[in-house]
């Protein structure tokens, strides 16, 4: 089969590999017939995530069920299904408390409680490193999915794939951000980053019930798409004093809740370049630093931009004389995928709103180029093998 392969940083190729094969009762075989390239496959490519194996990529995917393993019982061969990203059993101590992301039988090289750099990770995660598990991702032709029982979702014949594909990872991911911060009604958000998570984020925080939302991100073109799709207020950086605008645009509080879903890969300086590698650090945390100012007194900042190492002059001082709430991690898309499945079918949200490219999965590696250095004004790439 074909499949996007990760070979070093900076280098991906479509490549003839070995089809995938059943290898546990509750697997199945997925021809994919849709999957996208995400923000967070920047951070295998960028080589801030290492990966010394050739690793076939994509977490955002769906098809077609080919092939079932004995032990699935909620699935048949000719079933259309969307799959979340994490791996995860559904029956252990985590998953049955709905963290999925910490899946205590999805990576068992190297899970462990101490969340460290290179081992004590959390649960599997498709196409993202041996750390997570190394399992192949869906930018292929077909896909072994596990725990087939717990994760795939079925979807009607009335919704098309780009209508339901970003269930697998953005919208759960924008969705928890605003999730994190309980929302009452009318509260201000500020959400850093307009790339596909800060997008879903936008929507998510108006369906959630918010009085007002900020948009922040560097890119015109992008945040044209955000004042278009989602009816939001921009900001940008490079024009304005990000901090002190939404002061200003909240009687001198501060926004109610801020959102990273930048990273560590947001723009950065040669000062902060160069701090990085004295300091031997992954990308800068500087989006993180800008959510702790801008947000009022008593808010909360929630984290769903990936980092993947320590900050030094990391601002707790910030943090405590605030007397921030914070809330940092990947989402559990199981726990939510059904309700926001729910909103899709519905006709309350659509996701496929911000597609700027749809290519064949041969063109992955133009893909990632354009999606990587922002050409091509790319927001989201959708890949059909």
């Amino acid at each position: 089969m074909k499949a996007a392969v990760f070979h070093k940083p900076g280098d991906i190729s479509v490549d003839h590999v070995p089809d995938p094969a059943i290898t546990a009762t509750e697997d199945v075989i997925l021809k994919v017939t849709a999957t996208a390239i995400c923000g967070s496959d920047l951070h295998i490519y960028d080589g801030f995530f290492p990966q010394v194996k050739d690793l076939v990529m994509g977490h955002e995917f769906m098809g077609i069920v080919e092939e079932v393993g004995a032990g699935v019982t909620n699935l048949r061969v000719g079933d259309r299904v969307v799959v979340p990203f994490p791996v995860a059993c559904g029956h252990c101590f985590f998953c049955n408390h709905g963290q999925v992301t910490h899946c205590e039988n999805s990576n068992p090289e190297y899970y462990g409680p101490d969340g460290n750099l290179l081992n004590n990770k959390g649960g599997g995660l498709f196409g993202y490193t041996d750390m997570y598990g190394g399992y192949a991702g869906g930018q292929a032709e077909y896909v072994r999915v596990p725990y087939a029982n717990f994760g795939p979702r079925k979807v009607p014949d009335n919704l098309t794939d780009d209508q339901v594909l970003f269930l697998t990872d953005i919208f759960p991911t924008g969705w928890t951000a605003i999730d994190w911060g309980q929302l009452k009604g009318g509260e201000t958000v500020a959400i850093f980053g307009s790339g596909p998570v800060g997008l879903m984020a936008q929507k998510a925080a108006w369906l959630m019930g918010a009085g007002r939302v900020i948009a922040i991100d560097p890119l015109p073109y992008r945040l044209q798409m955000a004042r278009d799709r989602n009816r939001v207020e921009v900001l940008n950086p490079h024009e304005t004093d990000v901090v002190e605008a939404i002061r200003s645009m909240t009687n001198g509080r501060g926004a109610d809740l801020c959102v990273d879903a930048v990273g560590m890969e947001a723009e950065r300086s040669f000062m902060d370049r160069m701090k990085a590698v004295v300091n031997v650090e992954k990308g800068t945390d500087k989006v993180l630093e800008l959510c702790f100012r801008a947000v009022r007194r008593g808010g909360t900042v929630t984290v769903v931009g990936v980092y993947g190492s320590p900050y030094d002059n990391f601002p707790v001082h910030r943090i405590f004389d605030k007397g921030l709430t914070l809330h940092f991690g990947q989402a559990n898309v199981q726990k939510h995928i059904d309700h926001l499945f729910s909103l899709v079918q519905e006709g309350k949200v659509t996701l496929n709103d911000i597609v700027t490219h749809s290519l064949p999965l041969q063109d992955a590696s133009h893909a990632y180029h354009i999606f990587k250095h922002k050409e091509e004004d790319c927001v989201k790439v959708i890949l059909k093998p």
